[in-house]
């Protein structure tokens, strides 16, 4: 009686341990199901950063070979804040970002993109500023002639084709009748600093922290003279369909500021606070 007993007992665990190990199994099978489906649903998204190598102390190759600068930096930090993309850098000259934002190469750009009519009609800025960019006369070190933009008339001044510099200084020459002679940056001999310093330029319309770094950097000789020719706001440019992704790159500027991030990039990299106005 005691033998049957023990070996019902016995039958009723072995019973009990295969159903637990079914249950348990059909468990674990469940929860990598579900969570393969949650890794499925949510995708990290590629976004190309379209951006320069040129801009001293923005977007530019460091000694080491790294791309790093404000811009970069700043992008790099707006990343971390949105978990959902994944941003990766596309380096290309300035008279190409446009065009290739246009045809969908890159996804949105990142190299000091003030507002003007022409990029409205086309492509869509982020709505949240992420600091000032002051435009100043600059020439050579040596030259006691030009003091503001009214002392450019007759003189060569050079700037980047389609910059902001460019876009305000053609639309300045046509209102004020200014005659100024304008001519547009190339590489080598014909770069901004190679023209000012040998004279073959008399001025160029830039920042005063671009001045203060090829000065260091490279002894371009040259400085701000007058008032800012403007202030205007930047502003990161998107294809008019990135709506999403403007609201999150809104977003996590608003965070950014506000825990102090921008400010202390822009003293790092700009040499002030160029977040707010001067």
């Amino acid at each position: 009686m005691k033998r049957k007993k023990s070996l019902v007992m016995t039958m009723t665990l072995l019973l009990a341990l295969v159903v637990g190990a079914c249950s348990s199994q059909e468990t674990k099978t469940t929860t990598k199901a579900s969570a393969g489906a949650q890794n499925e649903g949510s995708k990290v998204q590629k976004i190309i950063v379209g951006t320069g190598t040129q801009f001293p102390n923005v977007c530019f190759i460091d000694k080491n070979g790294k791309l790093t600068g404000y811009d970069v930096e700043l992008v790099r930090k707006i990343d971390e804040k949105l978990p959902e993309y994944q941003f990766e850098f596309k380096t290309m000259e300035f008279s190409n970002l446009l065009i290739s934002l246009e045809t969908n190469k890159i996804d949105f750009i990142a190299h000091q993109m003030e507002v003007n009519e022409e990029r409205q009609e086309k492509f869509l800025f982020n709505k949240e500023p992420y600091n000032i960019f002051p435009l100043n006369v600059t020439v050579n070190k040596n030259n006691n002639d030009i003091h503001s933009i009214k002392d450019l008339k007759g003189k060569k001044a050079i700037v980047s084709a389609t910059s902001n510099s460019a876009v305000f200084l053609e639309k300045y020459n046509k209102e004020n009748n200014a005659g100024i002679q304008i001519v547009y940056a190339g590489n080598g001999p014909d770069s901004t600093i190679n023209q000012l310093k040998t004279g073959r330029a008399d001025a160029t319309i830039t920042t005063p922290f671009s001045v203060d770094f090829l000065n260091k950097s490279v002894d371009a000789q040259q400085k701000v003279v007058g008032e800012p020719l403007l202030n205007s706001k930047v502003y990161f440019l998107l294809r008019k369909d990135e709506v999403p992704l403007q609201k999150k790159i809104d977003e996590a500027l608003v965070e950014l500021k506000k825990e102090g991030v921008v400010s202390e990039l822009s003293k790092k990299w700009l040499g002030a606070d160029y977040t707010v106005k001067f």
